[in-house]
């Protein structure tokens, strides 16, 4: 293939996948039940922090989540006393647990109440051109209280050579824009293409067939390789084709 074929290809598959009906069986069907800016925010942050294994898994333990507290998150967070956390503690999706869902809650309250929440602190630290040295940032801060050492591996660093997958994705559904009724485009400080691909299993074995990406491991320097082989096709816009690369490797099996 061309770069002016595997862009149209590309594009083309972007179009295909983005789409409403990509949400009946994606975790990010879960924020979208909500409307105010806090809770899709929030949501969405607890949603995409449990984004690995089974996706129906996925969906029903971030809705349990969402139950657990009142269905109300942000009001939840703010407001719980530690009496309230007690219901958390049953809470369980692969290795993360209880104990680990109980410190987010605190976690966010801080981001929130000293920081000017998610958004401020992803805008205040990026960079000119990307956002990956703000993800470092944000887990700095967002662990500045008490916690359990293990707790810490469910949000990654890029700059400890993770490509950040989940927290990657969670920023697509914040940044770009809500035309398609996909993602949100909440946040209007930050351009979309400034975002990194939400690189996994399956859209790294579509990138390296499509020779979007080479190195083998899906690290910070693959991300890295595969952003700018993105940035090539669509300056502006890159992370769209994180739709062709996933609905390609999960749907279609290519």
């Amino acid at each position: 293939m061309t770069k002016a074929e595997l862009k149209d290809f590309l594009d083309a598959k972007a179009e295909q996948y983005e789409h409403p009906q990509f949400l009946e069986s994606d975790p990010l069907q879960v924020p979208h039940r909500y409307s105010k800016k806090e809770d899709i925010e929030i949501s969405a942050f607890l949603t995409a922090t449990i984004a690995w294994g089974n996706r129906k898994s996925i969906i029903n333990n971030a809705s349990r989540m969402m139950e657990l507290m009142d269905n109300a998150p942000h009001d939840f967070l703010v407001n719980h006393a530690q009496r309230d956390l007690e219901r958390l503690k049953p809470f369980v999706h692969r290795t993360f647990n209880g104990d680990d869902l109980c410190y987010f809650v605190k976690g966010l309250q801080y981001v929130y109440q000293h920081h000017g929440g998610l958004e401020a602190i992803f805008t205040d630290y990026q960079t000119e051109t990307s956002l990956q040295p703000a993800i470092g940032r944000f887990k700095e801060l967002f662990f500045r209280l008490p916690h359990a050492q293990r707790t810490t591996k469910h949000i990654s660093n890029p700059e400890k050579g993770s490509a950040a997958k989940r927290i990657n994705m969670f920023l697509r559904w914040m940044v770009r824009t809500a035309d398609k009724g996909v993602d949100f485009g909440l946040w209007k400080g930050i351009r979309p293409s400034k975002l990194s691909c939400p690189l996994d299993v399956h859209s790294g074995n579509v990138a390296r067939k499509l020779k979007l990406l080479k190195r083998k491991q899906n690290d910070a320097k693959a991300l890295e390789e595969l952003d700018s082989n993105l940035r090539r096709l669509d300056l502006q816009d890159p992370v769209k084709y994180d739709f062709a690369l996933f609905g390609l490797g999960v749907f279609e099996k290519f």
